[in-house]
């Protein structure tokens, strides 16, 4: 497992136990019994990231509309080049995708587990 910030695991439990309605939703519908185990609001390195597979160093992030102004395109862009440069890949979906495209955003991390894994 990478190195974690342990500064962040008060926050990153804050953060679980209020989870947005898209993030419940792929959690209780689709992540929570997926055969490859994630964990929710999981600290990796200096960020909390939504969701992460270590079977598959995969994360999995949802994005509201903070993460679409200049800042927060900035800042997601570096979080993601730190993250792949420890080997994890990061796969971003709307919120909107989870509303209206569950199933498709289902079958992509389905793709994405079993072609990180190797399958």
């Amino acid at each position: 497992m990478k190195q974690s910030n342990k500064n962040l695991i008060s926050n990153a439990k804050t953060l679980r136990k209020n989870m947005t309605k898209q993030e419940r939703k792929l959690w209780y519908c689709f992540l929570r019994t997926y055969p490859v185990k994630f964990r929710r609001q999981a600290v990796i390195l200096d960020y909390i990231l939504d969701f992460y597979c270590n079977g598959a160093e995969l994360a999995i992030e949802l994005d509201g509309s903070q993460h679409y102004t200049d800042e927060g395109k900035e800042y997601d862009t570096q979080r993601t080049e730190e993250l792949n440069k420890e080997g994890i890949r990061v796969i971003r979906f709307s919120n909107k995708e989870i509303n209206e495209h569950f199933d498709e955003v289902c079958e992509a991390i389905n793709a994405a587990v079993n072609e990180r894994k190797g399958k």
